[in-house]
């Protein structure tokens, strides 16, 4: 048995410009952790808070206040592939460890480039990849695997501009953006690990003290682990594709050199709710107007939705 009294700790799925969602499952967090925990805790946004829903900017302002109004919470804000591809049309993302240019990632995606209708505007020249592919105006409506109409690119990105009072593909919109939340963007962590996290076993029998790991889609099962955060912990802006911020059936599982170890692995991304031992999926929500926003609180696994 651990602690008796872990501190808590808090992972919110992804948000997606959805702040009255953001907003219910605040209140709900607070008043089902109870004033003194939830005052204290380790709160985990797990990434993607821009695209597909109506309030971008409004999310970003929330988020921004929540040192100021909670001092005493811990906050940790993760990088998802949307807001990776949103610093990087806004010029907000830090240049290439390497000394290379944004441009060298265009190759290994080129041949997407018509079909994605990439971003040919101000500044392009110099934008990575990912800003390009989220600034552009795909030309197929129709997002066939989800079964929906993209909204202006296939990054869902028209109303992050809406939010911010700029049409579609508006080069407007590096300028419309205010430096603290510019700040914000370049600032969001790419990987997060801390020791004495709690998390309890089946029907609260055990309570285990393990090492938590927070990346937005998960760690790649095909590479070393040691390597995979490295590279994250630099944030590597070479790279044209974050495996971890960005895959899918590749990071879904926990890397195999992990697995006989106390480690949690949380994420976001998948637009699904799956808790498998260790491996905690949290994102209920996916981005979906009609869909909860989630989170997961430890050590109990209680799970708490915006429409609670």
């Amino acid at each position: 048995m651990g602690d008796r009294n872990p501190r808590v700790v808090c992972c919110i799925g992804d948000i997606h410009g959805y702040l009255s969602k953001l907003e219910s499952l605040w209140s709900n967090l607070e008043s089902r952790i109870g004033k003194d925990g939830f005052e204290t805790a380790t709160i985990i946004f797990l990434g993607d808070y821009c695209d597909r829903g109506p309030k971008t900017k409004e999310v970003l302002d929330f988020l921004i206040s929540l040192p100021l109004l909670y001092p005493n919470q811990t906050h940790v804000f993760l990088c998802g592939n949307h807001d990776l591809a949103f610093a990087a049309f806004i010029g907000a993302l830090s240049p290439p460890p390497d000394g290379s240019e944004f441009s060298a990632t265009w190759t290994e995606y080129e041949m997407n480039q018509e079909r994605e209708g990439w971003f040919k505007g101000e500044g392009y020249q110099d934008m990575h990849v990912q800003g390009r592919r989220w600034g552009g105006s795909i030309r197929e409506r129709l997002n066939l695997t989800k079964g929906t109409e993209y909204m202006g690119s296939i990054y869902d990105a028209e109303p992050t501009f809406k939010s911010y009072g700029v049409p579609h593909g508006s080069a407007d919109l590096s300028r419309a953006v205010p430096k603290e939340h510019r700040k914000f963007l370049s600032e969001l962590v790419w990987f997060h690990e801390e020791e004495g996290v709690y998390i309890d076993g089946p029907e609260g029998t055990t309570r285990l003290c393990c090492k938590l790991m927070a990346v937005h889609a998960g760690l790649d099962k095909s590479k070393k682990v040691d390597e995979q955060i490295r590279v994250l912990k630099a944030k590597d802006t070479s790279l044209p594709k974050v495996e971890a911020l960005s895959g899918r059936k590749n990071v879904w599982d926990i890397p195999k050199e992990l697995r006989d170890k106390p480690i949690l692995m949380v994420s976001g991304h998948h637009g699904k709710l799956h808790i498998d031992g260790f491996r905690l999926i949290i994102d209920q929500s996916g981005g979906i107007k009609d869909n909860p926003l989630a989170a997961i609180v430890l050590p109990t696994q209680m799970l708490v939705r915006d429409i609670d």
